[in-house]
């Protein structure tokens, strides 16, 4: 058994497709066909091109109802039972707070105020996307209304590759995503697949791992995009409701045993702070955390072994 690899963006991140098998040429056809599914996906989900399904439905916001592909209603709608669970700590309408609120670039020295921010996200709320599942129809109330799905697209891709592998009878790989990724079946060396917790003061470095086939991982953390401001570090994970960053976490790692969950659980968790962000997740079978404050404290929900 050998470890094929191939990485490429996608999604405007980093993927690489792992797989595990005897035979070259079976491998490089289904890291083919891993691609072209993710390629697929980014299609219908980008807010970066003009015919996306996502864009009809933001610019019909306040207009009119889209009608969209099931594949396309139902991820909405799991985007909308996460945001339930989350109290809205997600929120796939972020999208309505645009770059003149947060660009997370050299250019920004200066925090917006809280009314700039409040102005901001009265646009964004989870509960002003009607749905008609009869029509397969998506309709964004307020005009100016966006979505996104920049907090769950590539887990979603992750999972969805991951599963066109598994029906071509690919016993072991892995979809990785820029750091979210998705693993299942065993290393060539028969051992589990494990993954290093990377240390936030030192991204390239781990400070533990954990085994991890079966299971997906994702991280959400501020060593990678933040902005700083009079000496303080702030995350450019925004809270949807204030339209504020976040500050006091460093990292949230996420193990779950589906990669869009994983994906879609770690910038809330954050958001909702450590210990809301544990409660709630110690409430949900199969899902797991480790989360690092600003202090470097490491916080675990129950049942997880680092080691």
């Amino acid at each position: 058994m050998q470890k094929y690899s191939q990485s490429l963006k996608l999604m405007g991140n980093n993927f690489t497709v792992t797989v595990v098998a005897e035979d070259k040429k079976f491998a490089l056809k289904n890291i083919e066909i891993a691609i072209e599914e993710i390629k697929r996906i980014e299609q219908l989900f980008t807010t970066f091109k003009a015919d996306s399904q996502t864009n009809l439905i933001n610019e019909n916001a306040g207009i009119q109802p889209v009608k969209v592909d099931s594949e396309v209603f139902n991820l909405i709608e799991r985007s909308i039972g996460i945001s339930k669970i989350t109290q809205g700590a997600f929120d796939i309408t972020y999208g309505s707070i645009d770059k003149t609120l947060w660009n997370f670039d050299k250019t920004m020295t200066k925090l917006p105020t809280p009314e700039q921010a409040k102005k901001m996200v009265y646009l964004i709320n989870y509960n002003n996307i009607i749905l008609d599942r009869n029509n397969s129809t998506v309709f964004l109330k307020e005009k100016g209304m966006r979505i996104g799905f920049g907090g769950i697209g590539k887990g979603y891709a992750a999972e969805m590759a991951k599963n066109k592998l598994l029906q071509n009878r690919v016993q072991s790989g892995i979809i990785n995503a820029s750091g979210d990724l998705t693993s299942w079946g065993l290393q060539p060396n028969g051992k589990q697949w494990t993954i290093g917790i990377a240390n936030p003061n030192q991204p390239t470095s781990a400070f533990s791992y954990l085994e991890i086939s079966g299971k997906a991982v994702a991280t959400s953390g501020n060593y990678e995009k933040f902005i700083l401001i009079k000496g303080k570090k702030y995350s450019h994970t925004i809270n949807p409701k204030t339209g504020l960053p976040i500050t006091g976490i460093k990292s949230v790692t996420v193990i779950s045993g589906n990669a869009e969950f994983a994906d879609a659980m770690a910038t809330p968790i954050a958001v909702m702070g450590i210990k809301a962000g544990l409660f709630l997740v110690n409430q949900i079978p199969d899902l797991y955390c480790i989360i690092i404050d600003d202090d470097n404290k490491i916080y675990t929900s129950k049942n997880i072994n680092l080691k």
